[in-house]
C-alpha cells in the first residue's frame, strides 16, 4: 500500500500542522495554488516522493516546476490531477476531454477550498477535492486528506483538520 497526502490551496502558507499530517506518507501530492516555490519546497521535503500541479494563482516560480495536469498510474490505479476540475455532474470544460482521455479511477481537483470526496458512477471514478490548507479564502476550516492506494483501490481515507483558517 501507498500512502498519500493530499493539500491545495496553501496560498503561500506552510506550517508544523500540514508538516505534521504529511510526515509519514510515501507521497504528497498538491492540487495547485501553492502561492509560491517556498511551498514547493517545504512539501519535497516530506516524502520520498512529490507530484503537484501549478494552480490559477501561481506565478512563474511554482510553473517552472510543475505542471497543469498531473497523469499516472499507481499501484495499479490511474489519476489525474488538475488545479480546476469541477466535480461530478459539474466537471470544468477544460477538464472534461482530459478525463476523456484519461479514463482515471481517481480525479483530484483544487480550487474550491470545499472538501469533497464524492464518487461519480457514470464516469466510473472517485473525485477527491481536500479543501484548502492556507490561510487565504472563505472556508473556514483548514483540511487536507490522507488515504492509502492498494491493488487499485483508494483505501484508509481521513479527513484531516488543520484548524480555522484565521488561526
Amino acid at each position: 500500500m501507498t500512502r498519500i497526502g493530499l493539500l491545495s490551496d496553501t496560498h503561500s502558507y506552510f506550517d508544523e500542522r500540514i508538516a505534521h499530517h504529511l510526515r509519514d506518507c510515501d507521497e504528497i501530492w498538491h492540487a495547485g495554488d501553492f502561492g509560491n516555490a517556498r511551498v514547493v519546497d517545504e512539501l519535497q521535503a516530506l516524502a520520498p516522493r512529490f507530484r503537484g500541479v501549478y494552480g490559477n494563482i501561481d506565478g512563474t516560480d511554482v510553473r517552472r516546476t510543475q505542471p497543469l495536469v498531473q497523469d499516472f498510474e499507481i499501484d495499479g490505479l490511474r489519476v489525474l490531477i488538475t488545479h480546476i476540475g469541477g466535480y461530478p455532474g459539474h466537471y470544468a470544460p477544460a477538464a472534461r476531454p482530459l478525463l476523456a482521455a484519461s479514463r482515471p479511477g481517481l480525479f483530484v481537483t483544487g480550487h474550491s477550498h470545499i472538501l469533497r470526496v464524492m464518487s461519480d458512477k457514470h464516469l466510473g471514478l472517485l473525485h477527491l477535492n481536500p479543501g484548502a490548507a492556507g490561510r487565504h479564502g472563505f472556508h473556514k476550516v483548514r483540511t487536507l486528506l490522507r488515504f492509502g492506494i492498494d491493488a487499485g483501490k483508494v483505501v484508509n481515507m481521513q479527513a484531516v483538520e488543520l484548524g480555522p483558517r484565521a488561526s
